[in-house]
């Protein structure tokens, strides 16, 4: 908004400019278009001064020259008819004798950025890329594409571009570089500029001459290029060597990126090539820049995913100094629980200890749950760490502990006497609602092993009139019935308060209706009660979940390098601060996120718990699945899928394959229907909260259960895929699915050893393994007992299509069920 007065000031301006005595001075008429300048860059509207700055511009001072080509350059939108009149002077200028003045004219004149003179500008443009000056062919080259930016339905003349590719032998670097960013941007339809075996060895052997930024933008555009043979690919990596152990971290970091992008069938040189950028990542961390820093320990987790052990010798360069900010700090609290081991595994939870009491409350929490994540390995040592923190008796670190332990028990719950003894008497430090949810929980599931729990319980209920949090009050309920189970006596005429108050006086819906459940459930007996609270206090299935092995190099490489490892979240950690009890874990759904967080592939291998006979596919199929399990491929629970949304969409799909048949199914572009057999008979067993969290850690997510035990037994499924072709497309797809295990065989044994004898039972299988030989046994019967056997049948639906995706997901799918199956 222009300041008041404005319209003064530009009065006294335009009369000051029009003035012959001033034009005649030459220091007066400069310092006057500075005056305009000024008042332009604080928000006065100058504008109506574009005549008299046209006029001004027909000087030979140079500085008055670039003041004035500054306003021209902001207002010319304003005034294009106005603007025609300093073209003849632009022009003029571009036949200078003095480079820096046909630079500057024509570097203005394609900032005019009007579509009018286009006409005019060509002509000096052409011109200019065969200036004897460097800097004036620098600025051709880029006007080229501003010009292309303002017509972008034109085409650019072939000639043009024959001459912007001759320049890429230019002697000067900056004018190489220039036109790989100029031809980039204008046949950027036609997949960028064409990039082959004499130019890439050209653009190689004069790396060294670009600067810093040259060099990163010549690396980048590389990655196109292939090799022919194995001979030339390690001659381009023998001369990017130097490159990879450059001082300048974005060239080290352009260089190893194209290292990893050729070296994609050499898991070996790319494990080398890793090793090599140690010092320089090392380096890099220890930058004044805090940005740099920032962003080299991020790129560092990428490392350690293929490389645990890489920064293992130099674990102190990751201690956290006193003036950093908290996001570096938490960045190398994430980077310290990576590089744990045997060795080391004193001094970092000592350093760790004393950052659990930093001023900054985001920085501690970190450093409490870092110590709770390496707790599941060593369990005693942080396990006395954590009790010693509670000895503080501070609010925060008090709740982020007591979280933390919640964690713990239900990964290792051998820890769990320890746990309870260590929070008894805390709940007076606890203020915040997730320390409570968290207390809550464990008095709630190891109610028997505290003995001042219904004195605790007792507290919170009669507080609970005061409770704003509605999760805190719906844990509360569920820790009271779970106590009540194990010390009825105790704990009687608490929950009896506790419901009358929830059905009668509570306006919360959620809280009101949990509160009937368990009041109807008490009613059906204790017995039907116990079966639905008192499930498994810990999961051991995410035990094989749980942990981060080492991954091939191409499940990451195609994001080095980027801005997606500093997005947060984008590099997942197995800390696990959740909101909720650990029963109903919903994890936070993260986009675009790398099946390799979770689980390791072999490089150019099938997952090895998929046997041939599990998924029944042919020589071909498995290839295809090969490739795809090599394939970038991310999985995403976003766009989320309300329930009746999926219902709608199933039935949709249902319905098009039941009208038009799988054949023509099969030749849809925009529809895959698959289905599939899986033998894990016995996963239907498993809970329907182990099944969820083990599926949200691959970025699954289940929307509707069968309970366990049931038979049918289904699972309802959909996920989102992120197949990336290229290094700049990627494919996104839905699939939904549908786990089906009949079960029919176990029902039938079932029923036979329920009604049967020892004697009958045998008779029973004399007579089946007469019927099995018969000859006259029907074809149907034997279709049916062979698909009894295989297991878990795997309806997939997927669009849009994406066949090599959907086979990367069932890969994934089928791992994660082996899995679960196997721990039953």
């Amino acid at each position: 908004m222009p300041y008041i007065g404005s319209e003064d000031t530009v009065r006294d301006l335009r009369r000051v400019l029009s003035n012959p005595n001033v034009q005649s001075d030459q220091l007066r008429y400069r310092n006057t278009i500075l005056k305009v300048i000024r008042a332009m860059s604080q928000g006065v509207d100058v504008s109506g001064l574009f005549s008299e700055m046209v006029k001004a511009c027909a000087t030979v001072d140079i500085v008055q020259k670039k003041l004035v080509y500054v306003f021209l350059c902001s207002y010319a939108t304003l005034n294009p008819e106005l603007s025609l009149l300093v073209i003849n002077t632009l022009r003029k200028d571009c036949q200078d004798p003095n480079p820096m003045v046909r630079s500057l004219a024509l570097r203005n004149m394609t900032n005019l950025r009007l579509p009018s003179l286009v006409e005019y500008v060509e002509q000096p443009l052409t011109a200019g890329l065969r200036d004897r000056a460097a800097c004036v062919r620098r600025v051709a080259v880029l006007g080229w594409a501003k010009l292309h930016n303002l017509q972008t339905n034109s085409e650019i003349d072939a000639a043009v571009v024959n001459e912007l590719y001759s320049l890429l032998r230019d002697p000067d670097p900056v004018v190489m570089v220039n036109c790989l960013r100029a031809l980039e941007e204008i046949l950027r339809e036609e997949g960028g500029v064409a990039i082959n075996k004499p130019i890439t060895h050209h653009l190689l052997n004069r790396l060294k001459e670009c600067d810093i930024w040259g060099q990163c933008e010549v690396l980048r555009i590389l990655q196109r290029y292939r090799p022919q043979s194995e001979d030339e690919l390690f001659n381009i990596l023998s001369l990017l060597d130097v490159s990879l152990i450059s001082p300048h971290p974005p060239v080290m970091a352009a260089t190893l990126s194209l290292f990893l992008s050729l070296c994609s069938g050499l898991p070996a040189v790319g494990l080398a090539a890793l090793e090599r950028v140690r010092g320089p990542l090392l380096a890099a961390c220890g930058n004044t820049s805090r940005e740099m820093q920032f962003t080299a320990l991020c790129h560092i987790q990428l490392l350690l995913r293929s490389l645990p052990g890489l920064m293992g010798e130099h674990y102190k360069r990751f201690f956290c100094g006193y003036a950093e900010p908290a996001y570096i700090k938490q960045r190398k609290i994430e980077v310290l629980v990576e590089l744990v081991n045997d060795d080391n595994v004193a001094i970092l939870l000592d350093e760790l200890r004393g950052y659990c009491t930093d001023v900054n409350i985001s920085t501690a929490h970190a450093a409490i749950s870092a110590i709770g994540r390496i707790g599941r390995s060593y369990s005693d040592k942080c396990l006395e760490i954590l009790t010693e923190l509670l000895g503080l008796k501070q609010e925060h670190i008090t709740s982020a502990v007591v979280q933390t332990m919640r964690d713990l028990v239900w990964v290792c719950p051998q820890c769990s006497r320890t746990v309870c003894s260590a929070v008894e008497g805390c709940e007076a430090e606890i203020q915040d609602s997730q320390g409570r949810h968290a207390l809550l929980w464990l008095l709630g599931v190891y109610g028997e092993q505290v003995s001042s729990v219904p004195y605790t319980l007792e507290v919170f209920i009669d507080g609970v009139r005061s409770e704003a949090s509605v999760g805190v009050k719906m844990e509360l309920l569920t820790a009271t019935v779970r106590l009540f189970l194990c010390r009825p006596a105790e704990t009687q005429d608490m929950l009896g308060r506790l419901l009358h108050y929830c059905i009668e006086e509570e306006t919360n819906m959620c809280v009101s209706d949990q509160a009937l459940l368990y009041y109807r459930l008490l009613h059906c007996g204790i017995e039907e009660t116990r079966k639905v609270l008192q499930c498994r206090r810990s999961d051991p299935s995410l035990g094989v979940l749980i942990g981060r092995p080492a991954e091939p190099i191409n499940q990451w490489s195609y994001i080095f390098n980027t801005l997606e490892p500093l997005r947060p979240g984008a590099i997942e950690t197995e800390s696990a601060t959740i909101g909720g009890s650990p029963e109903h874990m919903t994890f936070d759904p993260k986009p675009n996120n790398d099946l390799s967080d979770t689980l390791s592939y072999s490089f150019g291998k099938t997952v090895r718990s998929v046997t041939d006979t599990a998924l029944q596919c042919t020589d071909s199929s498995s290839d295809a699945l090969t490739a795809s399990v090599s394939a970038p491929l991310s999985l995403s629970l976003s766009p989320a899928l309300s329930p009746e949304e999926f219902e709608d969409l199933w039935l949709q799909q249902q319905a098009l394959h039941v009208e038009q048949g799988p054949e023509k199914i099969k030749a849809e572009e925009n529809y895959v229907y698959m289905e599939e057999h899986v033998q894990c008979p016995t996963i239907f067993r498993c809970s329907p909260q182990s099944l969820q969290a083990a599926m949200q850690l691959v970025n699954i997510q289940t929307l509707a259960f069968t309970p366990p035990h049931t038979l049918p037994w289904r699972v309802y499924l959909y996920t989102n895929t992120q197949n990336k072709h290229s290094a700049d497309t990627c494919h996104g797809t839905l699939i939904l699915g549908e786990l089906l295990y009949t079960g029919e065989e176990i029902q039938k044994k079932s029923k036979d050893e329920e009604n049967v004898g020892v004697e009958a039972r045998q008779d029973k299988r004399e007579e089946e393994r007469e019927e099995d030989t018969a000859e006259g046994r029907s074809e149907k019967e034997r279709v049916k007992k062979n698909t009894a056997e295989k297991g878990i049948k795997v309806t997939l639906k997927q669009q849009p299509r994406d066949e090599k995706a959907l086979k990367g997901f069932l890969s994934v799918l089928t791992t994660v069920l082996h899995a679960l199956s196997s721990e039953k």
